[in-house]
């Protein structure tokens, strides 16, 4: 079975040499090794990322996710007559607060979890699958590969946030019978349009923050040969860090750690939006991001082919 990734297609993309006449026989040179194209790697490295098993039972996960949350809060509402407090009881008859919960719950732990798995694959897989070595041989730049396989992650990261907001938008309109508007935590109605621009804004602001995740789980994926590694220090570390955030004696460390700011996601539901806690916690993935990035590709540059 012919190894994934962009490897053989890379090769395959390497003319052979050309000898005209017997003065290049005699003198045996060859045609220089010309780079594979560049949007023939970005398709093939997205269709290997987004094609395989694992990632396509992830992005079923978190379609289901809306729905089930949908029900559940319904379900709750008509057996006890409410759905008690929290974001949950607010997505009662205001079915567009639906998308932004569950993007706040997926944040959680699923997708970091996704974004995780296709790191931990773009590059300690090949490494296991013995595919990376040939990446670093074809005539691909290393530059070049660590670009593709961080566009295959934040492709990951980008289609899991848009899916799960876009399956609940359709589950709150067929919740609420075709909402309208939206009811904000405020206490303020705001039209159809504006609610879309706000559930916009929380998908932008949710992809920033996951690929900041998957930035780092690059980094890690980039120093070890085990995927499971990766997972685990990726995972592991999101769940530490929510956890010292919420320890009030550890207050200090808040502007350090990536999940500090994860909660500022419901301020697009408020009215007018605060956007402090948003730009705050965008700064700190951006700075999360391209140390991740800058980690990854200095270690492939420098490692051994």
């Amino acid at each position: 079975m012919t190894a994934p990734g962009v490897a053989h297609r890379a090769a395959s993309s390497t003319p052979a040499p050309s000898n005209r006449g017997s003065g290049a026989v005699l003198s045996g040179s060859a045609t220089p090794a010309r780079s594979a194209p560049l949007l023939r790697l970005l398709r093939s490295e997205l269709r290997w990322v987004l094609r395989r098993p694992r990632t396509l039972v992830l992005l079923g996960l978190l379609a289901l996710l809306p729905v089930a949350i949908g029900v559940g809060v319904a379900l709750t509402s008509s057996a006890r007559g409410g759905a008690g407090g929290g974001l949950l009881a607010a997505t009662v008859n205001n079915g567009l607060v639906l998308p932004v919960a569950s993007l706040t719950i997926a944040l959680a732990l699923l997708l970091p979890l996704g974004v995780s798995m296709a790191a931990a694959d773009a590059l300690a897989g090949e490494t296991a699958h013995g595919t990376l070595r040939g990446l670093l041989l074809a005539p691909v730049s290393r530059l070049r590969l660590v670009g593709m396989k961080s566009l295959g992650v934040l492709a990951v990261a980008t289609v899991a946030v848009l899916l799960v907001a876009a399956v609940g938008v359709v589950t709150g309109l067929v919740a609420d019978g075709g909402s309208s508007g939206l009811l904000t935590l405020s206490g303020t109605t705001v039209g159809f349009g504006s609610a879309l621009a706000r559930i916009g804004l929380a998908v932008a602001w949710t992809v920033l923050q996951v690929a900041a995740v998957g930035a780092v789980a690059l980094a890690v994926s980039s120093l070890t040969e085990h995927p499971l590694v990766v997972m685990a220090v990726t995972v592991g570390g999101v769940i530490v860090f929510g956890v010292l955030s919420s320890i009030p004696t550890l207050s200090g460390l808040a502007p350090w750690l990536l999940t500090s700011g994860w909660g500022a996601l419901v301020d697009v539901l408020r009215d007018p939006v605060p956007s402090d806690a948003l730009l705050r916690s965008s700064a700190r993935a951006g700075c999360y991001l391209v140390i991740g990035l800058g980690l990854a590709t200095a270690r492939t540059l420098t490692r051994d082919a």
